[in-house]
């Protein structure tokens, strides 16, 4: 990620952009992220670190857009056991499962993409090298030298 924003949280539920001098929202905080920029919140009164509550508060509120983000026995199953084998999960497995799909599914668009550019009409490549390889081929068409062989038979009839 490229430069990163710092945001003083106030107990208001404000955040204040140090850098441009000014108030943001969490829509224009997720439109950063998505940007690609870092975050870095901090709580203007005690200085602590709240950039993963300020994160998990723009991804709750686009799951409250959506009106779902995980399904509900997940959801149980996360304030269950969240203190425990949960929060294993999601500290050593759940980040490297997301960074494996977007790396599986950009090698598959390329991978599309290229074949786009190729330009070839697949389809039509595909008649091409499958004809003639039929296993029933030889009962439905009769060879060439018997039709002739037939012909001539009907001809001289």
């Amino acid at each position: 990620m490229t430069d990163t924003v710092v945001l003083k949280k106030y107990a208001n539920r404000r955040l204040y952009d140090t850098a441009r001098s000014a108030y943001v929202t969490l829509d224009e905080v997720a439109e950063m992220v998505r940007e690609g920029r870092a975050i870095r919140a901090v709580d203007a009164q005690t200085k602590e670190d709240v950039t993963a509550f300020v994160l998990t508060q723009i991804v709750l509120e686009e799951a409250r857009k959506k009106n779902a983000l995980l399904q509900v026995p997940l959801l149980h199953m996360i304030i269950r056991y969240g203190d425990n084998v949960l929060v294993d999960f999601f500290d050593k497995y759940l980040e490297q499962i997301v960074r494996n799909y977007l790396e599986y599914k950009r090698t598959v668009d390329k991978q599309f993409e290229k074949w786009l550019d190729f330009g070839a009409d697949l389809s039509e490549l595909a008649q091409k090298s499958m004809t003639g390889m039929t296993p029933f081929s030889t009962m439905i068409k009769p060879k060439p030298d018997s039709r002739n062989k037939e012909k001539k038979k009907r001809d001289s009839e």
